[in-house]
């Protein structure tokens, strides 16, 4: 059976509020308490996870550091791989005895689902019960850990995804305020084409990338019941006028709106553009708030507005660290991951991966200016749309974005996409 995102699509709110107000009780384990191995004997875990930029990997590095200080017989080693690296390694091992201790990954139903439905996600439930991490974590972050029916995981990061402007070249293009609906959107950025500046950076070797931009689109044209449906029900691809628009949108952003020659350069190279004053809009995520600063941007010259959509709902996802099902030392696993979002430790570390942190009782990080901005998006959001990597199952990701990229480059007609994905999920169902 294939997952659905239904569970994940209902985030509220006020649920996802939980993260930013800290309100709640916290677990009950101390972080400071020494152990081993259960068996007494060295233990090594063995951790996998994306590579980290310099904020995340200094704060990798000190919960690793101190939880081996107070677990002297337990040793953490990681390993880092690029994104899709990451997913191809963690796909190989699925199944097998040749995987992590611990993996990060996305919740979603065609990212963590998929290794969910392959058996590789340990039940934590027992876990949860012992060191209290129901009370530890808000609903939100909760509804992707729960949503299959167990406990797949232990929350890491709730994160939003918004658009990043430089608030200097707005204001070279005349733009005097962040725009309030899609239309306001496409017109400050005819502003910004007709003053010589690149509106929006985007970088197609990575495919996702883009895909963030559709799935706004997508949001924008068809509204929230609509494309939730979509992806849920798998009908109406081929049915839903709202589809060809969303698609049509695309192109158009393709071709007057994006970086030239995006289909070309990776996220990294596009970024730079942002990160350089060449482009003036980035559609990032929260974590996008230490990549800046980590490459010498001032925060101050930059602000974040929600994608327009005219839904009111936030664009985001979660991600979690999962015990593998073959690990030999999972109760050092779960003492690792309880460690490691217990309050005290959270608290260095906040900001490093997001501006909140999973733990309730760990306040919003105030060390970047750009932290600050996220509480309001969040408070002002009537829920959450997902991205539709993690929406659809591995071969339909694929489809999807193969479909995106041949619109772009003028292959599939806009008005084609959304049957050629439809004839593709009927096939493939």
């Amino acid at each position: 059976m294939r997952y659905t995102r239904s569970a994940a699509v209902a985030i509220s709110a006020t649920a996802a509020l939980a993260l930013v107000t800290g309100c709640g009780s916290g677990g009950t384990s101390d972080a400071g308490s020494s152990g081993s191995g259960s068996s007494g004997e060295k233990v090594d875990l063995t951790l996998w996870l994306p590579t980290q930029e310099d904020s995340q990997k200094a704060g990798l590095e000190t919960l690793v550091s101190d939880f081996e200080a107070a677990n002297p017989d337990i040793t953490v080693k990681y390993e880092e791989r690029s994104v899709d690296d990451h997913k191809t390694a963690l796909r190989q091992v699925a199944g097998t005895d040749a995987g992590p201790d611990i993996y990060w990954y996305w919740e979603g139903p065609g990212l963590g689902g998929e290794l969910v439905n392959a058996g590789m996600s340990l039940d934590l439930t027992k876990y949860y019960d012992q060191y209290g991490w129901s009370d530890r974590f808000s609903d939100a972050a909760l509804a992707g850990i729960t949503q299959y029916g167990q406990h797949d995981g232990i929350p890491w990061t709730l994160q939003g995804e918004a658009i990043y402007y430089n608030k200097t070249l707005f204001a070279k293009a005349g733009i005097t305020g962040t725009p309030t609906s899609y239309d306001e959107l496409v017109a400050d950025a005819d502003k910004l084409v007709a003053a010589g500046i690149t509106p929006i950076q985007f970088g197609g070797t990575v495919n996702w990338h883009v895909m963030r931009l559709l799935d706004s689109l997508i949001e924008t044209e068809c509204g929230s019941t609509v494309a939730d449906a979509l992806n849920t029900t798998q009908k109406g691809w081929d049915s839903e006028p709202c589809v060809t628009d969303a698609f049509t949108a695309l192109k158009t952003w393709g071709e007057k709106y994006i970086n030239q020659g995006f289909m070309g350069i990776s996220n990294d190279d596009s970024s730079q553009l942002f990160y350089t004053g060449q482009a003036a809009m980035a559609l990032e995520g929260t974590w996008f708030d230490a990549n800046l600063t980590d490459n010498g941007v001032n925060p101050d010259d930059i602000g974040i507005f929600a994608f327009p959509t005219g839904t009111g709902r936030l664009y985001g996802f979660g991600e979690a660290y999962y015990v593998n099902a073959t690990s030999k030392h999972p109760d050092e696993a779960a003492k690792f991951l309880d460690f490691i979002t217990s309050t005290a430790e959270q608290e260095k570390v906040v900001g490093a991966w997001a501006a909140m942190s999973p733990n309730v009782d760990v306040a919003p990080a105030t060390g970047n200016p750009l932290h600050e901005l996220w509480p309001p998006i969040f408070k002002a959001a009537t829920g959450l749309y997902i991205n539709n990597d993690q929406n659809l199952s591995l071969d339909q990701t694929t489809e999807y974005w193969r479909i995106q990229n041949s619109v772009l480059t003028g292959d599939i007609a806009p008005a084609d996409a959304g049957a050629e994905f439809q004839k593709f999920i009927d096939a493939n169902s």
